[in-house]
């Protein structure tokens, strides 16, 4: 099955096989003429950002590449990043990768004309009006994995080296101007990085729809992307050449990061922390928290999410919903405890800390607390 489709929400997004090679059109379309391409160290080795920086180039733009972008990206990759950017007199972004690279590229083009450190961005009431709304570099995105959607995101990832806190910053023009969701870009893919992404599009999707905000919408998007995953997940898993696997989880991730401007919950706001100071794939450890944080939601969400594993088609209960989960967890091969992952001797109080002050904390559907978190956390860990 062949998917192609051009679609204009949240943001214009090229969609199907083969549309990486619109990408000079998408970078004059978002009046770029000189773009700096961001992507993360393992990506810049591989034939797939040679074949990016040889379609710009044949198409007459004068390219540079900066690769400085850990796996969780901090306010010095950051700094780097806005020096190259300023020093080639660039004026856009290309954001390749996953997470990593779409979040750095977003904030390069974000901080290239700001006075004020990046913290002071943070997602917390309106600091976002602080920004030079015109200063704001255009971005063109292109998604290499199907799972945090930063291609269809106003926010971005970062972490403060100094704290080992994940900070959220956002600003509602950091969403890219043009997207490129081509799924032949996914195929290679190790079956690894397939689960981790993958499930982190199964925790947006899951969060954003149990979050206690009002947003029908959100939620009508949620549900089709957990039916995504479920459907597909496995497939491109077992088969990363399945073309058609690899687009729907495409698909799925674009949904999850589009629901969840109605809320994120626990999953996010333990594995934040707990990726900052142990450096643990993000993805990979919503997968470990996922369990506990649901049964831990249980008593707010069981009506929600019997009506979610009945659209699902599995039996109207959250018992099966959970079962689901868990078998599909086990299949891809995600660790059952935090141990596992290889959080070893963990500080549990700075975690619960950290936890409670995470932006997604205060749209969890059971609110937490000093007292319920901790409890939580250690239901994660092996007993």
């Amino acid at each position: 099955m062949t998917i192609t489709a051009n679609w204009s929400w949240p943001t214009p997004i090229r969609f199907g096989a083969g549309r990486i090679a619109e990408l000079a059109e998408a970078c004059h379309t978002a009046g770029i003429r000189k773009p700096l391409v961001v992507t993360d160290r393992g990506l810049a080795r591989l034939p797939l950002t040679l074949q990016v920086m040889d379609i710009l180039r044949r198409s007459g733009f004068d390219a540079d590449l900066f690769a400085e972008v850990d796996p969780n990206p901090n306010e010095r990759n950051l700094g780097v990043g806005v020096v190259t950017f300023k020093q080639g007199r660039h004026d856009g972004v290309i954001a390749l990768g996953g997470g990593s690279g779409l979040d750095l590229g977003k904030l390069v083009a974000f901080m290239t004309g700001q006075s004020r450190p990046v913290w002071d961005f943070e997602d917390i009431g309106d600091w976002w009006t602080r920004a030079d709304a015109e200063a704001i570099a255009p971005v063109v995105a292109v998604p290499t994995t199907a799972g945090t959607g930063s291609e269809v995101g106003r926010a971005a990832v970062l972490t403060n080296s100094e704290t080992h806190e994940k900070k959220i910053i956002f600003h509602p023009k950091m969403m890219p101007a043009q997207v490129i969701c081509d799924p032949e870009l996914t195929v290679g893919m190790p079956p690894v990085i397939t689960a981790g992404t993958g499930v982190d599009a199964l925790a947006h999707c899951i969060e954003a729809y149990c979050s206690p905000l009002y947003g029908p919408m959100a939620d009508g998007v949620a549900l089709e992307g957990m039916r995504l995953c479920k459907e597909y997940l496995l497939r491109a898993y077992r088969d990363g050449s399945d073309l058609e696997a690899r687009a729907q989880m495409m698909t799925a991730a674009a949904a999850g990061a589009t629901a969840f401007q109605k809320g994120l919950g626990a999953i996010h706001s333990l594995s934040h922390p707990i990726g900052a100071r142990y450096d643990t794939h993000h993805g990979t450890t919503n997968g470990v928290v996922m369990l506990p944080v649901l049964r831990f939601n249980r008593p707010a969400i069981e009506d929600r999410i019997v009506r979610a594993a009945a659209y699902l088609g599995l039996e109207p209960s959250f018992d099966a919903f959970l079962t689901f989960i868990d078998d599909l967890l086990h299949e891809l091969d995600i660790p059952k405890t935090l141990d596992a992952l290889g959080v070893s001797d963990p500080d549990l109080d700075a975690l619960c800390a950290s936890a409670l002050k995470d932006p997604t904390a205060g749209s969890n559907p059971v609110p937490l607390t000093r007292e319920n978190i901790l409890p939580l956390l250690q239901s994660c860990f092996e007993t």
